[in-house]
């Protein structure tokens, strides 16, 4: 399966990247988006599960690396505001 890197930079120009083991990321992140931390949640939240759920359908067992990724981005989102923006990019 085609992985797929995006560059976060959060409202404090800190930058992280954000991996998805599939490409059914960009039908909810694309680069150039700029969201609210919030929205960005929800849709990376929703976007790794379905990558996640492709990677068992293709393999027979999920991907644990979402898992890590969406610890990961709860972790960093937790330190803005719901309303701050992140701007999504391409590495």
């Amino acid at each position: 399966m085609p992985e797929v890197l995006l560059q976060l930079e959060w409202p404090d120009g800190r930058q992280t990247t954000l991996f998805s083991p599939s490409t059914v990321i960009l039908q909810h992140l694309q680069p150039g988006e700029r969201l609210p931390v919030a929205e960005l949640q929800q849709r990376a939240e929703r976007a790794l599960a379905e990558a996640s759920e492709r990677v068992r359908a293709r393999y027979g067992f999920a991907c644990t690396r979402t898992d890590e990724e969406r610890s990961k981005l709860r972790h960093t989102a937790t330190a803005y505001a719901a309303d701050q923006f992140v701007q999504i990019s391409a590495p």
